[in-house]
């Protein structure tokens, strides 16, 4: 049985507008298991990206509890907050957000030197070989303006797996990207998976769906559906996309 590594129970989140509420998020109970690809999807404004921030502690939810390590991070104080993102959580989004007067390879050094973790030689190290796993050593020199999209999210992966987060949150990894360098991204985050990561995304895209080992689908900020699926195999890739349809179909997606 697989070990639970984050669990959200009631969780809502609700703005104020015009003297009134509008809800986001409603009541949503969720398990994150460890080893698991959980992809969550649902039509644009389902809440998806607002149900991931919660859960990560990039913003807090108006009611109920995301618990990790034992600890509830929705009555976390910031600094708690910022330091396990620092340690335990990883982030990738659709924009990469690189720093564009640094190179690739201090992009991804600097966050392993904010952690403090391990010495700087020992940070420089593992750089090294995530930017040779990224397909990207070559080009480490580079300043973020001078490599493709598809290189910026590479270097983007390293930056968030550099601490060995026990937990890779992806918003949309994919959507500014073309279809190559989508499917590049998407063999890195499977590869990175079936290393061990656990990794929770948010996507529209079916083929970054297809990657996920759950699915779990959003409406009005509810989970209304959860399509389980074996580990990714690129020869079994048209009967996959067949099933994952039917299902979405069956969403109303």
């Amino acid at each position: 049985m697989k070990n639970i590594i984050l669990s959200a129970k009631g969780l809502c989140k609700s703005f104020a507008h015009n003297g009134g509420q509008i809800h986001i998020l409603s009541h949503v109970d969720l398990d994150l298991y460890e080893g698991d690809f959980t992809v969550i999807m649902g039509a644009s404004g389902s809440g998806k990206s607002t149900l991931l921030y919660a859960l990560s502690g990039m913003d807090r939810a108006t009611a109920g509890a995301v618990v990790y390590g034992g600890e509830d991070i929705v009555k976390m104080s910031e600094n708690k907050l910022a330091g396990l993102r620092h340690t335990d959580f990883g982030f990738i989004f659709q924009q990469m957000h690189l720093v564009s007067n640094l190179t690739l390879f201090e992009n991804v050094a600097v966050s392993g030197y904010l952690n403090k973790a391990k010495t700087a030689a020992e940070v420089r190290e593992r750089t090294e070989k995530l930017l040779e796993q990224m397909s990207i050593s070559h080009i480490k020199a580079h300043l973020p303006s001078q490599v493709s999209g598809g290189e910026q999210q590479r270097c983007a992966i390293a930056r968030a797996v550099i601490n060995s987060p026990k937990l890779l949150f992806a918003d949309e990894p994919t959507g500014a990207l073309n279809r190559r360098n989508t499917t590049d991204v998407l063999d890195l985050l499977t590869e990175l998976n079936r290393s061990g990561q656990s990794i929770l995304m948010v996507t529209h895209d079916l083929r970054a769906a297809l990657r996920a080992s759950r699915i779990l689908y959003l409406e009005d900020g509810k989970i209304i559906g959860e399509l389980p699926l074996p580990p990714y195999d690129p020869n079994e890739e048209k009967s996959r996309e067949t099933q994952v349809n039917a299902w979405l179909s069956s969403m109303q997606w």
